[in-house]
């Protein structure tokens, strides 16, 4: 079976692969994923759909991250996930790559040489507290600044998806010391990326972002991160899910204590 780069034109194979597996369809999600990454997959030997995908989005020369790691149900256990995910590592080259893994997933990870470093929950509800005064509705006049700061604090280039985030985005905020971003999923809204100088002006950038957005957000949070994890539980943000993030050929590029919220497990 043939591993292919993948094209628009796939996008509702992706969203039929994903139900199969028990993910919602998510097409914003991926599109945004092939417009700033590298999509490929592998044609169901049936005829019907795809059998497998996987993405690389490189940031920079030195860092990738791998998402949407999905194998139709009717092909487990034939190495097709294997086959996909070595293809997309030599794709890499010498980059440390990073990815979210489920319990599910991470023994193929880690016989492919990935090691766990952090753990990661995300959290859902209804954010209950009061606008901090801290944050204000960020322009394209910030776009500077912000890819400024987080070329400092993630420790590469990722201005391609940033870029995007005042068209793909429901909001983006500024502080003092910091940005946040929201977007719409299919079931809630989702808070990422935030970076911030400290943990106070994360949690008045996560704060501000999830009441403009109303109804239910989602914040996957480092679980290292104590404090803030507790802050929002305390604020309506229950029923963690963790994943672990995984890592290989290095350590994490850049200044992990600032980095407060991913712009989405799939990015990084």
């Amino acid at each position: 079976m043939t591993i292919r780069r993948l094209t628009p034109d796939d996008l509702d194979r992706c969203a039929v692969l994903a139900a199969d597996r028990g993910w919602l369809p998510e097409r914003r999600k991926w599109r945004l994923l092939f417009d700033v990454g590298e999509p490929y997959g592998i044609d169901a030997p049936d005829g019907d759909g795809l059998a497998a995908t996987n993405i690389l989005t490189r940031y920079g020369a030195d860092h990738g991250v791998i998402s949407m790691v999905l194998t139709a149900s009717r092909f487990d256990r034939r190495g097709l996930g294997r086959r996909l995910m070595e293809h997309v590592l030599e794709q890499a080259g010498d980059r440390t790559v990073s990815l979210y893994a489920t319990e599910f997933g991470r023994p193929l990870y880690e016989r492919l040489g990935f090691r766990g470093v952090g753990r990661t929950a995300k959290h859902t509800g209804v954010f209950r507290g009061e606008r901090s005064g801290r944050t204000r509705p960020a322009t394209e006049a910030d776009l500077g600044a912000i890819l400024e700061l987080d070329a400092e604090v993630f420790g590469t280039d990722r201005s391609a998806p940033l870029r995007r985030m005042f068209s793909f985005g429901e909001q983006v905020r500024v502080a003092d010391g910091g940005f946040g971003h929201a977007w719409r999923n299919d079931d809630n809204v989702v808070i990422g990326p935030v970076v911030a100088r400290d943990e106070e002006t994360a949690r008045a950038l996560l704060g501000d972002l999830a009441l403009e957005a109303g109804g239910e957000v989602r914040m996957d949070l480092d679980l290292a991160k104590e404090g803030l994890v507790a802050w929002a539980r305390g604020h309506g943000m229950g029923e963690p899910w963790e994943v672990a993030q995984m890592v290989r050929h290095g350590d994490l590029p850049g200044d992990r204590s600032r980095q407060f919220t991913p712009y989405m497990q799939a990015l990084g």
